[in-house]
């Protein structure tokens, strides 16, 4: 399943929302340095949909707020 992800790093509380055109948006207390904002991301997506960090892939938009993420089940 491909998965269109907004990120916002540097946030206070960590949370997952949905808005409402069905875009997830992960804020995330991580910095965007070095993939660590992306790392971050990973393992809230991983809680999220209840599997493992090791099931997800960043397809593209490494250094974007805009990301794709592959899950396999």
């Amino acid at each position: 399943m491909r998965l269109e992800v907004i990120v916002h790093p540097n946030s206070k509380r960590e949370r997952i929302e949905k808005d409402l055109l069905g875009t997830l948006h992960v804020y995330v207390n991580q910095p965007p340095l070095e993939g660590k904002a992306n790392k971050a991301t990973i393992s809230a997506l991983a809680d999220y949909f209840n599997t493992n960090k090791s099931n997800i892939s960043l397809i593209s938009g490494a250094k974007s707020k805009h990301k794709i993420f592959e899950i396999l089940n």
